[in-house]
């Protein structure tokens, strides 16, 4: 469910993307240090953007260096790390961790079970450091859990609820940025939702799993002559919806007054979003061919 919100590299400038790398290798780090090389597993583009915002909104002292790692043993990598390196290494590790479990409940797949076992330990220090956010993260996912369980259809509230979950996450303090914070981390939030849901949708109808998208794609099948149309028709309402998600992210971004990575940030809200969508979308329409019922 993780991993869409990336940038567009032909857009950024040499510079931009080498900074990237750096808060990319920097969170990297952290969660090498503070849950081993299982933690690392966890790193992803989604928590990189957190970092990158809650850095370039608060402007915290930041400590540079470069280092060697076992993925990168010849050349030295630079890294930026602060506190929002650990908060957003806490905070992917924790969604990580809950989403391994909730595929070992549904699916009992042996290898999330497992990952999740391997940080736990590591899981209970950061619900330590956070109890009241973790605790209202814990039962939005009940609650997410419910309404998949149940097979609810209301796109608005399923999307809504992780929606709420990255809201939590993005509301780092209680200040003036607050507000501006969760409504950012929840349109982000709902967009992510469905982007999972957008690709994993004809793999959830053939084994008859939950999709929130089900109806949609099933209308679309009805109402076109061919898989090729129907999955365009789609894809088309699919882009629509999320389209929405994102205007509002970005509406909330403009918001706030980020200097620092602000050019990289735009580029992954008005342009990297979308690199993810176009490729979901030509992998599926090779899979389709036209007049194919």
């Amino acid at each position: 469910m993780f991993g869409y919100i990336i940038f567009n590299k032909p857009e950024l400038k040499f510079r931009e993307f080498d900074e990237y790398r750096e808060c990319y290798c920097g969170i990297c780090r952290r969660l090498k240090k503070n849950a081993g090389n299982a933690g690392q597993l966890a790193l992803n583009y989604d928590i990189t953007f957190l970092f990158m915002l809650l850095t370039g909104l608060y402007e915290p002292a930041c400590g540079k260096k470069k280092i060697r790692c076992m993925i990168h043993p010849l050349k030295k990598r630079g890294i930026i790390e602060n506190e929002f390196a650990d908060y957003s290494a806490d905070m992917g590790l924790l969604l990580v961790y809950y989403k391994c479990l909730d595929d070992w409940n549904d699916e009992k797949k042996l290898s999330r079970y497992i990952y999740s076992a391997l940080i736990k330990k590591k899981v209970r220090l950061i619900k330590d450091k956070y109890p009241k956010k973790c605790e209202n993260i814990e039962k939005l996912l009940d609650k997410l859990s419910e309404y998949e369980k149940r097979g609810e259809r209301s796109i608005d509230m399923v999307s809504g609820c992780f929606g709420s979950i990255m809201s939590e996450i993005f509301g780092y303090k209680d200040d003036i940025w607050k507000d501006t914070l969760e409504r950012l981390g929840f349109y982000m939030g709902k967009y992510i939702y469905l982007m999972d849901a957008y690709e994993d949708i004809e793999d959830d109808i053939k084994t008859g799993s939950y999709n929130v998208l089900r109806n949609v794609y099933e209308k679309s099948a009805a109402e076109c002559d061919d898989r090729y149309a129907a999955f365009m028709d789609f894809s088309d309402k699919c882009r629509k919806l999320m389209t929405m998600m994102i205007t509002e992210c970005a509406k909330q971004f403009e918001k706030l007054p980020v200097i620092i990575y602000a050019d990289i940030l735009r580029n992954i809200l008005y342009s990297g979003v979308w690199c993810r969508f176009n490729e979901i979308t030509a992998k599926m329409l090779k899979t389709c061919k036209k007049g194919e019922k």
